[in-house]
């Protein structure tokens, strides 16, 4: 997809990292469109052999408001919205590339998801991040299930269940982030922790997918299925 075909989404690939960018108006609002599109984006990324690391960021003074609420209630197809939305969230795990999320503003309701949903996350000093559904007589259905593998359990249903979002500082004491950067340096700290992430070279692919498939599983089931990897590896090594 070029340039001019961007709905609400931009790559940039420079060397081993690309660079995935959110660039959907002030609050980079979330639609079906805009999210089958980062889903795309994502998954090209994952399958070009010289990727190694996606950063994934947005364009303003804010990262995500969440979902187009507005657009819903001018007709559009809830169901649309969460078909694209449980799509993308079920594809962010799965890949074999390390994603960080560089958080340049507020992270909100499925917003925050995505976020929660990246191996590492930056945010800079005066973002906010969480759901605020509860807050407005909404519950989180989708947007909660991130924050829930993230975190312990009584820190998300602290947000979830009040509607009120971290401050930053919250969000990494609780673990929905694991460093704040100011934002002039908050690409270049992106693009260190992307480097890092993809340290392990060929070993990522299966590792990062064997992360997340056994942090599911109980934990002997865990060690059995390890077993396996583990030798399979070696083998093709």
């Amino acid at each position: 997809m070029t340039a001019a075909d961007a709905v609400g989404v931009l790559t940039r690939r420079d060397e081993s990292i690309a660079t995935i960018t959110l660039v959907n108006g002030k609050k980079n609002l979330l639609n079906p469109a805009v999210m089958n599109e980062l889903h795309d984006a994502i998954a090209a990324a994952d399958d070009d052999q010289n990727v190694l690391s996606i950063i994934l960021t947005a364009t303003g003074d804010m990262f995500c408001g969440g979902l187009d609420i507005a657009e819903i209630q001018n007709g559009g197809d809830p169901a649309e919205f969460a078909t694209a939305l449980v799509r993308l969230l079920k594809l962010m795990p799965q890949i074999g590339t390390s994603l960080v999320c560089a958080v340049n503003g507020d992270a909100l309701a499925s917003g925050f998801s995505i976020a929660c949903a990246c191996d590492f996350v930056l945010a800079v000093p005066e973002s906010v991040l969480g759901t605020f559904e509860a807050s407005i007589g909404i519950w989180p259905m989708i947007a909660q299930v991130p924050p829930l593998q993230r975190m312990l359990p009584r820190h998300a249903l602290q947000n979830i269940m009040t509607g009120v979002p971290f401050s930053a500082d919250e969000a990494l004491k609780f673990g929905a982030i694991n460093k704040i950067a100011d934002a002039d340096c908050l690409q270049q700290e992106a693009r260190k922790m992307a480097l890092a992430a993809s340290g392990a070279g060929s070993a990522l692919r299966s590792g990062r997918q064997s992360f997340y498939r056994f942090v599911d599983l109980p934990y002997e089931e865990a060690l059995d299925e390890a077993y396996h990897s583990f030798t399979a590896m070696l083998k093709s090594s």
